[in-house]
């Protein structure tokens, strides 16, 4: 099997590097042209024309987009970029997979609903983003659909990984230096690790290579759910249990009224994993053990 994997230098694209390769040659690209077996290319998606040539000079059976523009606040002002990455290039990839027969594997978000309710969403709940970045992704996701192509979506929600910067090691590095810190506390979702969203997305792809009829959309999320406020709570328990000096006294919670950002964001993030459940015989672990994983690889280092 040949896979092309696009955003491989990101934090789901870092992990899915390691998780495809089980299945067979991984010609893995970011934004930035690269010898490969099969050419000097490039996985640029602000680059439609660049990225067909790509998909083409490669010819896989599968492609994997971990790549997006997640700048969620810039997206209200960087419009015509934030269109482009999340939905054109969307277009491209699914029109090339369908002329190829080929699988195409796409992360998307909890933020294309509006973010109401308890209720955890389900696939086919009706969509309706409270800002652009969700705009965007929604277009790709329905352009991959409306393409035809074989397809396998997962949305997800507070993605993290032990690479990189993320919410965890951001409140751990201010906890080092401030007696309080204001957190959120009326938003509510799972973070969700990169590794896991690599993992599941092989399991499901190599069902689905000889099954079908499960292509569709897929919402992947680990067990349970939190807010920022417990979770950075969470967090700092867990680095002062592991010996970590930390000089914060008190996480404070707040409204997302009184933190006014650029883009709206969803108060309910919570995702319903029923289906990609049943459909792979996957189990989903609870999102505390992936967050303390990560804690302890960050810690350690």
């Amino acid at each position: 099997m040949r896979i092309l994997l696009l955003g491989k230098n990101g934090q789901v694209g870092w992990e899915l590097r390691r998780a495809l390769s089980v299945l067979g040659e991984v010609v893995s690209l970011d934004r930035h042209r690269a010898a490969t077996p099969y050419g000097e290319l490039a996985g640029d998606l602000s680059d439609l024309e660049g990225l067909r040539h790509a998909i083409r000079a490669v010819s896989p059976q599968v492609i994997v987009n971990a790549a997006a523009y997640t700048a969620v606040d810039k997206a209200e002002g960087d419009r015509q970029a934030a269109h482009t990455i999340n939905a054109l290039a969307s277009q491209v990839m699914a029109e090339e997979a369908k002329r190829l027969d080929a699988w195409l594997v796409h992360y998307s978000t909890d933020y294309v609903f509006d973010g109401t309710g308890t209720t955890p969403w389900k696939e086919t709940d009706a969509v309706a983003p409270v800002n652009y970045y969700g705009a965007t992704k929604l277009e790709g996701e329905q352009l991959i659909q409306g393409s035809g192509c074989k397809h396998l979506i997962f949305r997800t929600s507070w993605v993290y990984a032990a690479r990189g910067n993320n919410f965890a090691k951001t409140m751990l590095g201010l906890a080092k230096d401030r007696p309080t810190l204001n957190v959120i506390a009326d938003q509510v979702g799972v973070p969700t690790g990169a590794d896991l969203l690599a993992d599941v997305a092989v399991v499901a792809l190599q069902q689905a290579w000889h099954k079908p009829e499960l292509a569709g959309i897929y919402h992947l999320a680990p067990a349970g759910e939190t807010t920022w406020h417990d979770y950075a709570s969470y967090v700092i328990q867990c680095a002062r249990n592991h010996g970590e000096a930390l000089a914060v006294q008190a996480v404070n919670p707040i409204s997302t009224a009184e933190y006014p950002t650029p883009a709206s964001r969803p108060l309910n993030s919570r995702l319903d994993t029923t289906k990609l459940r049943h459909a792979f015989s996957v189990h989903l672990p609870a999102w505390q053990s992936g967050v303390t994983r990560m804690l302890m690889e960050a810690l350690n280092k």
